[in-house]
């Protein structure tokens, strides 16, 4: 008897959306982009029917572990049609103690200025396919891709980062107040 069984996960794809699965791939595209996200673990597979994939796991499917990577796997595709429809935001506050900062959003960068009194601006990259927006305090990230918007919002937390002051008194910088998630419909 194999010690190999396999665990099954179906994802319905919203309407208006189209998949395509080549190999290890998988391509969603929506009325807001296209986002592609490799599946590169040997244990799982993807199978496309209609608007439903079909997540297949190949390991002991007896244990927690299984279980886990298989949601995992599971909220990842629907991270990626829910981000081609609805999209992903990821909003940040802007605290400037000391100094009085001045944030915009230029092309694919955020342009932080005036940052602990700092004669030349701080550049925080977005990842290609994010946008930026300042409101007042607030800087909102959107995108079609969950994962690109959370790594946007780490790059500019990141360019924030204080060295040399006590963190305890020197508060300044760009911080992250809600991570990166579906917009709710």
């Amino acid at each position: 008897m194999s010690t190999e069984a396999t665990t099954q996960a179906v994802v319905r794809v919203p309407a208006g959306v189209t998949t395509r699965v080549e190999g290890r791939s998988l391509s969603v595209k929506g009325p807001l982009g296209t986002v592609a996200r490799p599946f590169p673990a040997d244990a799982i597979s993807l199978v496309q029917a209609g608007t439903e994939i079909t997540l297949t796991l190949t390991i002991p499917p007896n244990r927690k572990r299984a279980k886990a990577l298989l949601h995992t796997w599971e909220a990842h595709v629907r991270n990626l049609s829910g981000g081609v429809t609805k999209g992903c935001e990821a909003r940040m506050k802007i605290v400037a103690a000391h100094f009085p900062m001045k944030v915009s959003a230029k092309d694919a960068t955020l342009v932080i200025e005036n940052f602990l009194g700092e004669k030349h601006p701080r550049i925080a990259p977005l990842v290609p396919g994010v946008r930026a927006s300042v409101d007042g305090d607030f800087v909102t990230l959107t995108g079609p891709d969950v994962e690109l918007v959370g790594q946007s919002a780490a790059n500019v937390e990141r360019t924030t980062n204080i060295r040399d002051y006590d963190p305890r008194v020197f508060q300044d910088g760009i911080y992250i107040v809600e991570r990166a998630r579906l917009k709710e419909a």
